[in-house]
């Protein structure tokens, strides 16, 4: 139905938002690898996590560095505490190796078994027991370095050997040197393991401490085999052949450990050692071993056994004494050193925990007062352009009167920084694009304010036209003059439809207008007479439904411009065919034709135009006829559809049950004037009386016989077309002989044929009024109240009759029977008429 150039895509724009929408399209696809495309809260959180994951890093591998030395310095500390064990069972296991070495001499003088086994016995429990103790205090150890563990094991499996050696001291089966071996193998392990502690590197003074105790203990130890040497002596009562070069070595090996304490040892520890061996029962040691020195060629003397063993046992308890002084002195150290390291990590820790909140709380602060006026910019800069200015340029749009003010938000951020300039910006440019709305809608409501003038204007001198017209048609007799005359009529019918169609895309209402109710026929006849091919409608069967008397001016222009419309874009030789049903509460105008068409892409554009009536621009007066469908179906509340229909399209209109008025509340139509039945005649439809007083009885169903085809060969039973008659709406609206307060208002008034009204005649009884609005009051009717409007515009007096001329009268019959000559030699042509299955405008089936 509708071609021509098919509107660009996005032309029709509707910025209505019911919610708000906050996604935002990009113009192009975000990538995550590329750093301009992140979120805003993804970079802040960027910006924060990268630096706190590095501080985090390094102060891990700081505090790592210091937990290892704590712990390094926990283990060192509790290994060198559990040396108190380990000299504790080295001083038992040194009093038996030398009192085993006394019984073994004794044994071998054919000494007593059971004597020396009760001797022995004491000193192997206190031995075990001892071990037995160290093994305890090694058990929270386990986890220890693997070198401390291992010498650990090594220490406890040459005690196993003196467990297993025990058995062969009484019957002395085994040399002296066999089973002291086993003994000695076993202190030095257990000295070896006394030397196991290290605190690590950068401990200087933890390795001396350590040092001390344990040349102290290897002082002991040296002084312990010296007296088991000199107690085997004595038990023997002789040396040995290798006695004095033993006892040689390991006075001098003692020297030498002494030295070597003297040197490690504080000064403290120095003066103690000095203090203890000027002691009586260390001089009384000291001087019996000095007694047992070679002197000169004599050979040493063999002291005493008893009186040695109870000297040197002595002299073995300072000596443990002092070991156990220098021992506490390390361990205190120790733990001291230990305490501080642990002190350190933690403090460490603590800080760096510390300063990472911090500077996690101040990031975040920063971090979310930066987001949160972004998000706040984000929103209003979104409502800004998805909600706020869409409605005020909608609103600015559908003004109808003043421009109303449009109040601009203030910014939402009101931080001095960046951001809240920005928002500043954001709101300025909110209010110079409100500025520039309002600025065009003064503009817009300038020219609807032209138009409506213009419109007006041009609307009185039609108006003039046509009574100028009227006039030369009723004085004219010439058919040539008259035909031409009746074009020139319906030319100024067509031009009044486009003031009309200004005043809609003004926005203002059309000043014709009716008080009652018309029958849905009647206002398809008035449509059709509208445009310029009316001959080629055909009017099929119509419902008995009526319209009311508000809406049938705007009805008719709608369905004329539909019309306007088919008829220009389909083929000369084919009809467009209009039928009206009731469907429920509604009534269905279809009007279909067989045209060009229109492609799926500018159908869909259509119908979302009528769907929603666009603003007036530029493309609204090169496609006038599909604006003002819109527009006065959005004002009526009539849906309108395009559809493609066998090879054309369809229009279809579905008018609610608020434009339908009931039937009993219409008169029924006095007899259609000559006009319209000129016009009928002229259409090759030709009323019988019977039918038309049928029509007026049963309704205005009106069911025309289909109109002939151009092109087809002519039936015998066809009557030649005769020359065509104007017909206007007001012709087809407006009955002879009805004057009930309603018609279709225009300049000229009622016709000459309704009765005269006084000049001084009061406004209908009834007012007349457009219907209700959404509040339930009346809407009010221009110019409808006014006596002098609804008075007669002819004269008061009825006009003169005067006889014809009979010249004149032939004159005309002259020129009449030339021109029906003159019909009958053109080359005209012969439309057929179906013989049946047509109705007559009655609605009768022929």
């Amino acid at each position: 139905m509708a071609a021509g150039p098919e509107p660009a895509n996005g032309a029709v724009s509707n910025h209505r938002r019911r919610r708000f929408d906050v996604r935002v399209v990009a113009h192009r696809r975000r990538s995550p690898f590329r750093l301009r495309d992140w979120r805003m809260s993804t970079k802040l959180a960027t910006v924060l996590v990268v630096p706190s994951m590095a501080f985090l890093l390094l102060a891990g591998v700081q505090t790592s560095d210091l937990v290892g030395r704590t712990t390094a310095l926990n283990d060192f500390s509790r290994q060198v505490g559990i040396g108190r064990q380990v000299t504790a069972a080295v001083h038992q296991l040194q009093q038996e190796r030398d009192r085993s070495a006394g019984e073994l001499s004794e044994l071998r003088r054919g000494g007593d078994r059971a004597a020396a086994t009760a001797n022995l016995k004491p000193l192997q429990t206190a031995t075990d027991r001892a071990v037995a103790e160290l093994s305890r205090a090694a058990e929270p150890l386990a986890d220890a370095d693997a070198s401390w563990r291992v010498a650990f094991s090594e220490a406890l499996e040459a005690y196993d050997q003196v467990i297993d050696i025990r058995p062969a001291i009484p019957p002395a089966v085994l040399s002296n040197e066999t089973i002291l071996s086993n003994y000695h193998r076993a202190v030095n392990a257990l000295l070896d393991l006394l030397a196991e502690p290290t605190p690590g590197q950068g401990r200087p003074a933890l390795n001396d401490a350590v040092l001390r105790y344990v040349q102290m203990a290897r002082v002991k130890e040296l002084s312990s085999r010296v007296r088991a040497q000199l107690y085997a002596a004595g038990r023997a009562g002789a040396y040995g052949t290798e006695d004095r070069v033993i006892l040689s070595d390991l006075r001098g090996q003692q020297l030498t450990a002494l030295s070597a304490f003297r040197v490690a040892a504080t000064s403290d520890q120095v003066r103690r050692y000095d203090e203890t061996s000027v002691s009586p029962t260390f001089l009384v040691a000291t001087q019996l071993e000095e007694r047992s020195l070679p002197a000169g060629n004599a050979s040493p003397e063999v002291l005493p056994s008893e009186q040695w063993w109870a000297a040197s046992q002595q002299r073995q308890e300072l000596l443990r004494q002092l070991e156990a002084g220098v021992l506490d002195d390390a361990v205190r150290q120790a733990d001291d050193a230990s305490s501080e390291q642990l002190r350190t990590t933690l403090l460490v820790a603590g800080g760096v925990v510390a300063v990472l909140l911090v500077a996690l709380l101040i990031s975040l602060l920063v971090g979310r007062s930066v987001a949160r006026s972004m998000r706040l910019l984000r929103s209003q800069a979104l409502r800004i352009a998805q909600v706020e200015l869409p409605d005020a340029l909608d609103r600015l749009k559908t003004v109808t009167g003043g421009v109303p003010g449009i109040e601009v938000a203030p910014a939402v951020v009101r931080s001095l920084d960046e951001i809240g300039e920005l928002a500043e910006a954001f709101v300025a440019v909110h209010r110079s694009a409100v500025t520039v709305a309002v600025e065009q809608a003064l503009m817009r409501r300038n020219v609807n304010a032209m138009f409506v003038n213009l419109a007006r204007r041009s609307q009185v001198l039609v108006e003039r036209q046509l009574e100028l017209l009227d006039d030369l048609e009723r004085e004219e007799s010439d058919p040539d003059q008259l035909e031409n005359l009746f074009k020139l009529d319906h030319l100024a019918a067509r031009m009044r439809r486009n003031d009309e169609s200004l005043l809609v895309l003004a926005g203002t209402d059309s000043t014709r207008r009716w008080n009652r109710p018309v029958g849905l026929g009647a206002v398809l006849l008035a449509a059709a007479a509208e445009i310029e091919q009316y001959q080629r409608v055909r009017i099929d069967a119509v419902a008995d439904v009526y319209v009311v008397g508000h809406a049938v001016g705007e009805l008719v222009h709608m369905l004329a411009e539909l019309l306007e419309n088919a008829t220009a874009f389909s083929r000369p030789d084919t009809t467009v065919v209009v039928t009206a049903r009731v469907d429920a509460a509604t009534a269905l105008v279809e009007i279909a034709d067989r045209g060009l068409g229109m492609s799926p892409t500018a159908l869909a554009e259509a119908n979302a135009v009528l769907a929603s009536p666009p603003a007036a621009d530029v493309a609204t007066v090169e496609r006038m006829g599909h604006f003002v469908v819109s527009h006065l179906a959005a004002r009526l509340g009539v849906r309108v559809r395009l559809d493609d229909h066998q090879g054309g399209l369809v229009a279809r209109l579905a008018l609610p049950a608020a434009l339908l008025a009931p039937a009993g509340a219409v008169q029924a139509d006095l007899p259609a004037p000559a006009r319209m039945l000129a016009t009928g005649a002229a259409r090759g439809v030709v009323r019988q009386p019977s039918a038309v007083a049928e029509a007026h009885v049963t309704g205005p169903g009106i069911a025309a016989r289909d109109l002939p085809v151009a092109g087809r060969p002519p039936a015998a039973a066809v009557p030649r077309q005769t020359r065509p008659v104007p017909l206007r709406a007001e012709d087809v609206l407006t009955p002879a002989g009805r004057d009930d307060g309603g018609g279709w208002w225009s300049r000229q008034g009622p016709g000459p044929s309704a009765p005269i009204v006084p000049a001084s005649g009061m406004p209908p009884a009834v007012p007349v009024t457009a219907g209700t609005n959404e509040r339930g009051l009346p809407v009010r009717v221009p110019m409808a109240q006014l006596s002098a409007v609804t008075r007669s515009a002819q004269p008061t007096a009825p006009p003169t009759r005067t006889d014809p001329d009979p010249e004149a009268v032939g004159g005309m019959l002259s020129r009449l029977y030339s021109g029906v000559r003159r019909a009958e030699a053109e080359d005209t042509t012969e439309i057929p008429v179906p013989p049946s299955g047509g109705h007559d405008e009655g609605g009768r089936r022929q």
